[in-house]
């Protein structure tokens, strides 16, 4: 409520629109666990997310991300699956608007060595407990819907 309140006032302001980043929701289709790592500054759980990257369509950037950030393998939808708001801390000292657009990603391994093995952790978590580990209201609401939407993977 107060991210859509900000929303709207900054668009009575004049304020630029939030930057966009890509996520990549890891799911395991055997169990329908998510993978979730750490973020390396405050050590909360989040999914794998980036900046978009030139070349690559949104979705091969979210698989990038996950494969940098958790050593996921797997296949990755090219539809998102949902989209949602957070404040980015700035080295600065201020926080930049964000939204961020969510792609699955079916795993079909995990690599031991990866680019920030040494800086992050992961774990498998059902749906319902990966609700209560995210803090981000919007990526909440995506996880309750996670059973409907994780019968159909790609090709």
């Amino acid at each position: 409520m107060i991210v859509q309140f900000r929303e709207r006032l900054a668009r009575l302001i004049g304020r630029r629109p939030p930057d966009m980043q890509v996520a990549a929701l890891c799911l395991n289709q055997a169990t329908g666990e998510v993978l979730l790592v750490t973020s390396r500054g405050t050590g909360r759980w989040i999914v794998p997310k980036g900046w978009p990257m030139p070349g690559r369509s949104l979705a091969d950037a979210a698989r990038q991300e996950a494969w940098e950030e958790a050593g996921v393998k797997g296949r990755v939808a090219e539809a998102e699956i949902g989209r949602y708001h957070y404040d980015k801390d700035q080295d600065r000292g201020f926080a930049i608007p964000v939204e961020v657009r969510v792609f699955p990603l079916y795993v079909e391994g995990l690599d031991e060595d990866f680019p920030e093995a040494h800086e992050r952790r992961r774990r498998w978590f059902a749906p319902e407990d990966a609700v209560r580990m995210v803090a981000e209201t919007g990526l909440k609401q995506i996880l309750r819907r996670l059973p409907a939407q994780r019968r159909h993977p790609p090709e």
